[in-house]
């Protein structure tokens, strides 16, 4: 294993940097980084291509060195002390930080369950609401979660640190062209009779509790301010909402809370059939 020792703020430092805060940067690298003992963890338990280390080698717990030493990476960099911890987002720091390959996105690579429930979020405009559906998503299994429109960016790192390690469990494909999306669910209709695409709204529609939740769905979630947009609300079989108190000012859920409460009722109801 190849290793780098980085004194300065240099090319290579200057790349980490990029790879952070830069959205058109890490797709042109097609890389990037994370940190955080549950993300690096779950990332080398899921198969993530994990590219390179970035480390203080005078400042490593037994878990660090048992990462470095059980992972092939490509190269790994030494930063001094002062480097890591103007790079980690953390207050405290980070002993350990990884630069990630970014996974293909393709619907049909996603092995789904003989009951899949699919989650679609449209046009997400929040990285700690899109971090928080992640979550939920893996917590309450779904199979998959969809990206469309024009969103914030998957791999932002406050996405991948507010999903508190489900990045790299649950996943998540984003399509760029709404006609993949159509043929994809026309597909899925053939492979499953029963299946069906479920749209939300804040508006009062069907009481999400008298719809049958148990057979293979995707729920389509929509984005915060405009919610689910008109051309995907056509192609829904129903639309559901969830009910609020009469005495309530609030008008919506936030999104991520919206959805979580969507999904426990699909796995309450599949828990009875």
């Amino acid at each position: 294993m190849k290793e780098i020792n980085i004194y300065s703020k240099n090319a290579a430092y200057q790349k980490f940097e990029v790879l952070k805060t830069n959205r058109n940067k890490r797709y042109r690298y097609n890389e990037f980084l994370v940190e955080g003992v549950r993300s690096l963890k779950e990332a080398a338990n899921n198969g993530w291509k994990i590219k390179s280390f970035l480390y203080d080698k005078n400042s490593l717990s037994d878990w660090a060195k048992g990462m470095i030493r059980g992972i092939f990476t490509e190269v790994n960099y030494c930063l001094t002390a002062p480097l890591m911890s103007e790079l980690s987002g953390k207050d405290d720091g980070s002993e350990l930080m990884a630069i990630i390959e970014m996974r293909e996105d393709t619907l049909e690579k996603v092995k789904l369950s003989n009951n899949p429930f699919i989650i679609l979020f449209d046009r997400a405009s929040n990285k700690g609401n899109l971090g928080t559906l992640i979550r939920s998503c893996d917590a309450l299994g779904a199979d998959m979660l969809i990206m469309t429109g024009h969103s914030v960016d998957l791999y932002d790192p406050d996405v991948v640190v507010s999903s508190m390690g489900s990045f790299f469990n649950l996943p998540v494909v984003r399509v760029a062209d709404n006609k993949v999306l159509y043929e994809y669910i026309k597909e899925l209709k053939k492979r499953y009779p029963a299946f069906k695409v479920i749209g939300t709204t804040a508006h009062k529609e069907e009481p999400v509790y008298n719809i049958r939740l148990a057979d293979p769905l995707m729920l389509m979630i929509g984005n915060e301010t405009m919610g689910l947009n008109s051309e995907f609300k056509e192609r829904c079989d129903i639309l559901c909402t969830i009910p609020m108190s009469e005495k309530s000012y609030a008008s919506s859920f936030n999104v991520s809370c919206a959805a979580s409460i969507l999904m426990y009722e699909i796995i309450r109801q599949r828990s009875k059939s």
